[in-house]
């Protein structure tokens, strides 16, 4: 991929990111102030948005996620699931928080696998996480 591609790329994937990313964290955060449990839910599914809309750039440009991306979502996830266990565990959450949580775990932990199986099916995603990549461009190798 020629360097004009990739700053494309980059570019899609940042703005794509930055309104859904930015409306989902902002929605989700409104549900969880208001004590509303569909505020939240729309907030989830505009990071699924986001989600999808990465799958479909990369699908146009033929590329996967780069590591830098990959350690990044996982990351976050980890930061997600860690806040929300931590105020559960402190007991400020209500019922709504606490589903609502929830299914913006649940949605994240089944995006993974389900992108997996259907880039690569079964056998190679198992295989995903047993390879050495050696390659800094993406995890297609």
């Amino acid at each position: 991929m020629d360097i004009n591609s990739r700053i494309e790329r980059q570019l899609l994937v940042f703005a794509i990111w930055c309104v859904c990313g930015f409306a989902g964290f902002a929605t989700l955060l409104e549900g969880f102030a208001r004590d509303v449990f569909i505020i939240s839910l729309i907030g989830s599914a505009f990071i699924v948005a986001g989600f999808i809309g990465h799958i479909i750039i990369n699908a146009l440009f033929k590329m996967g996620f780069t590591y830098g991306e990959t350690v990044l979502g996982i990351g976050l996830f980890g930061i997600v699931v860690t806040t929300f266990v931590t105020g559960w565990i402190a007991g400020g959450y209500t019922d709504s928080d606490i589903w609502s949580g929830l299914t913006l775990i649940v949605i994240i932990a089944v995006g993974l696998p389900s992108y997996l199986s259907t880039r690569y099916g079964m056998r190679g995603a198992f295989s995903q996480f047993h390879k050495t990549h050696h390659s800094n461009e993406d995890l297609d190798g």
